[in-house]
């Protein structure tokens, strides 16, 4: 296809998308009405941004330990570099369901003021492509919508992630609906096709990491010199889940993340402490603890985990940071799996620290 048929067909899209926001072939993002949280309730969403364009009616169901109402959970990835997918392309509507919506729109389209010239060209261009089997570059066009196919495939179209924040990158998956045959993969070209390690990605974006505070010995004062015990317990610090599944007539799909505890790192809040290791990383331990409980006698020992103030807090309090590293890795749909970066979440807690020159403890 030469350049000029590309770039008018190109300018089809971006008419449906924009002119007037009246082709919006599907809900814009929202959560569902049942709220996501750690004790295993379920939240849904689906694709679009701001209700402007086509967007696949699929719903991304997310379940386990999440955030309420589908918003961004609270892991932070420790891999800068790696992000959730701002969008992707999902199963849509079957033929006769398409035609009706897609023509109906079109028709509209052409016939609302200013849409003559180059605009209306280009969307007869587009009706060509789904009516008069007009394809364009490698990917073919349709002859009556496929409607002779109807209940043996759907029509994808493109889904942005609400909780991306850059708007070029949601909207960067702008290619215009096609058609994949229900039990087979999406076109090769369709690189952002929902899979199940995009699912994994999106529910490490959607996962809730529990507020695990650490205990201390001595608890929240402590006094200037004095070696200060932390740990967590394994009951309160175990392995995390939360999945995200898809589920339409004729493709089913899911991923589970796990997220495992394997690390605490301690901020003192001043530069006048030290910490124990003197990395302020905490490894865990065999029995899936870390750190060890002060016990009665242990006070002349270091802490295998703990931290130590030079200086008093004063009339304020030092903000102890302490953030947990989790392992994480994911299975999906057909034996699929393998590892995403660490994350982690941190909790503040305040510490008062006294000047007291000598401690009976």
């Amino acid at each position: 296809m030469n350049r000029s048929r590309r770039t008018a067909l190109s300018t089809g899209a971006a008419a449906l998308t924009v002119a007037l926001g009246v082709l919006a072939l599907a809900e814009p993002a929202h959560a569902g009405e049942e709220p996501g949280n750690t004790d295993g309730s379920s939240t849904e969403q689906t694709g679009g941004g701001d209700g402007n364009g086509i967007y696949a009616a699929a719903r991304v169901t997310y379940s386990g330990s999440v955030a309420k109402n589908g918003s961004k959970g609270n892991v932070t990835s420790s891999d800068v570099n790696w992000t959730p997918p701002p969008c992707w392309y999902a199963p849509y509507l079957g033929a006769k369901d398409f035609k009706e919506k897609m023509s109906k729109d079109i028709e509209g389209l052409m016939n609302a003021p200013g849409m003559g010239g180059h605009a209306g060209a280009a969307l007869s261009e587009l009706q060509r492509h789904y009516e008069d089997d007009y394809g364009w570059t490698d990917t073919p066009g349709y002859k009556d919508y496929n409607v002779d196919k109807d209940g043996e495939g759907m029509f994808w179209a493109a889904v942005e992630n609400p909780s991306e924040p850059d708007l070029l990158k949601r909207s960067s998956c702008n290619d215009l609906p096609f058609w994949v045959d229900n039990g087979e993969p999406p076109p090769p070209q369709y690189e952002e096709a929902i899979t199940p390690e995009v699912l994994a990605a999106l529910a490490y974006q959607h996962m809730q990491l529990p507020d695990t505070k650490v205990t201390l010995a001595p608890e929240a004062v402590t006094k200037v010199n004095l070696p200060t015990w932390a740990w967590l317990d394994k009951a309160v610090f175990d392995e995390v889940q939360a999945t995200a599944a898809i589920n339409v007539p004729g493709f089913n799909l899911q991923a589970t993340t796990t997220a495992k505890p394997i690390a605490l790192k301690l901020e003192p809040g001043t530069p006048d402490a030290e910490t124990y290791p003197a990395s302020g990383e905490c490894a865990i331990n065999e029995d899936g603890s870390i750190g060890e409980p002060y016990a009665k006698g242990k006070a002349d020992q270091t802490p295998p985990c703990g931290l130590k103030y030079l200086r008093s807090s004063g009339d304020d309090t030092f903000n102890l940071q302490a953030t947990i590293t989790w392992e994480i890795a994911w299975t999906g749909s057909g034996g699929t799996g393998g590892d995403l970066p660490n994350g982690t979440f941190g909790n503040d807690q305040a510490v008062t620290v006294q000047e007291i020159q000598s401690i009976n403890r």
